[in-house]
């Protein structure tokens, strides 16, 4: 008999959660209520860190807002969330990216990770023109 938890777990889990990792560029569409009306805001942000598993599991969100630093934690499985969207893939080496908000400007850009099949793809559109 499968344990109680993992039961509630598996219902209440959202399927549609993209394979996200610490230095991705996402767009959080996140569902905010004010009063009656109901409103999609839009944040977007490099994944600084990814913490727990399960139903608990948050990312946290960092962007830079009127030269200011602005970090939000988005529970993955809150019926807030709408979706996330990935925009770029980062080049990281840590899985934990504080470093990031002492940063500012061209130095606290990430590089973005480019697969083979990405490049293979850009030498064949440059031969082609």
């Amino acid at each position: 008999m499968e344990d109680v938890m993992s039961i509630v777990e598996k219902e209440c889990a959202k399927k549609e959660i993209p394979d996200i990792k610490s230095g991705d560029l996402v767009k959080v569409h996140y569902k905010i209520i004010e009063g009656d009306s109901e409103r999609t805001q839009i944040f977007e942000g490099v994944i600084l860190r990814i913490r727990g598993s399960g139903l608990g599991k948050t990312i946290t969100v960092r962007k830079i807002s009127f030269n200011i630093g602005v970090e939000r934690v988005f529970l993955l499985n809150s019926p807030h969330l709408e979706k996330i969207e990935l925009v770029k893939r980062g080049k990281v080496k840590r899985s934990r990216l504080y470093y990031l908000r002492k940063l500012s400007g061209k130095s606290a850009k990430i590089e973005e990770k480019t697969s083979k099949k990405q490049s293979e793809e850009a030498v064949q559109e440059a031969d082609n023109k």
